[in-house]
């Protein structure tokens, strides 16, 4: 790996277009799981001037009134004035939800004697390095931060006349292989007509870049804060949302590898989710452990059957032994089956809707199980046999 380079990664507002889609999306797959653990959930949303579509599959015991948790989001997320690019209250929902295969739920669901199959094929990665305390890259958790104050000063009217959508970027400088400053932060934000450019951009860098970024923020640091002028029409009036389309984001922004699945609207029986939250918990475990200061384990699945087609591990030749003597250790310690998996990390729970923005992994949060150490002990003790 270079030792010297900048890297930069992308965080998006909770009132992005994208992230609406995702929220909306968990936001229903919350609202089944309450009701029934065992709901089968893939669903989709995309959302434009005025309009909410929700499509997927869906199969439960439970019932999810769609029209009443997709304005519940848009309300929570600020989108509660026209202007903003939609309004909760008048926004037209489509909804367009049917059962899952019934071929797909046979070969998957387990039962006469016979182990719980993964709900899709498909590959996933997890990824952990010891730039910060959350043992993740240090890029996209200062972008992730930078989103999270600006939500927090727009909620609490800090900064006035903010709207709901925006994005985050963050170049980091890299010396040695390790983080040393903030090369360039970008910040695009949303806003009313009532207040000029020239203060948002003094508020912004006062009020959410130094504070976010702290001594890694020097004089050399250039800011780009909407650079290309006004931001005043956002939201979904200005960009289509889709859900799924911000993986990068979601994940390690860019300094790991991406699988082919994205995450949000999806039950835990789908490997795109469960797999990812368990390969995250492996390769946290294993930089936690001392074994690697950097570590990426790719898995993958064949619907239907239990266990992982493959496991790949890359420490980039920071690893204490070697990587396939990680995969042993990884094979010993923890589960890799989607039944075990849900078990071990219980998963079943109506958590997701909170897991759709400011990223799925880094989160210091009881409900974000995957994010534990609890594995660095076994790990140290098998190590060391």
């Amino acid at each position: 790996m270079q030792k010297n380079f900048l890297f930069t990664s992308e965080s998006v507002n909770e009132g992005h277009p994208d992230k609406v889609c995702d929220q909306i999306a968990d936001a229903v797959l919350d609202s089944l799981l309450a009701q029934d653990p065992g709901s089968r959930v893939a669903v989709e949303c995309m959302i434009s001037t005025g309009s909410v579509h929700v499509a997927g599959e869906v199969t439960t015991r439970g019932y999810a009134d769609v029209q009443k948790i997709t304005r519940g989001v848009l309300r929570d997320v600020g989108y509660s004035n026209p202007e903003f690019g939609i309004d909760w209250q008048d926004a037209g929902v489509w909804v367009s939800l049917h059962e899952q295969s019934s071929e797909i739920a046979e070969g998957v669901g387990g039962g006469q004697g016979r182990a719980q199959g993964a709900g899709d094929q498909g590959m996933m990665f997890g990824f952990a390095c010891d730039e910060t305390p959350e043992l993740m890259p240090l890029p996209i958790m200062v972008a992730h931060r930078l989103c999270m104050r600006l939500a927090e000063v727009r909620r609490q009217r800090l900064i006035p006349d903010l709207g709901p959508d925006g994005k985050s970027q963050v170049t980091v400088e890299y010396k040695d292989g390790k983080p040393v400053r903030i090369a360039s932060v970008v910040i695009a934000q949303q806003h009313g007509r009532s207040i000029v450019e020239s203060r948002l951009r003094r508020e912004i860098v006062d009020s959410v870049i130094r504070p976010v970024c702290g001594s890694l923020f020097d004089e050399g640091t250039l800011t780009y804060i909407n650079a290309a002028g006004t931001f005043t029409l956002g939201g979904p009036e200005a960009d289509t949302g889709v859900t799924g389309r911000k993986v990068v984001s979601d994940s390690y922004g860019g300094m790991a590898r991406n699988g082919g699945g994205a995450i949000s609207g999806k039950d835990p029986t789908k490997v795109d989710r469960s797999g990812a939250y368990v390969a995250r918990w492996i390769a946290k475990n294993i930089v936690a452990a001392g074994l690697a200061r950097r570590c990426e384990i790719q898995l993958s699945y064949a619907i239907g059957e239990p266990s992982p087609t493959s496991i790949f591990i890359d420490a980039f030749g920071t690893a204490q032994r070697d990587e396939s003597a990680l995969e042993t250790l990884v094979r010993a310690i923890f589960p890799l089956t989607p039944c075990k998996i849900i078990t071990a990390l219980d998963l079943m729970r109506p958590i997701y809707r909170k897991t759709s923005v400011f990223g799925q992994f880094g989160r210091q949060d009881p409900d974000f199980t995957w994010e534990r150490t609890d594995k660095v002990d076994a790990l140290k003790m098998e190590a060391g046999r």
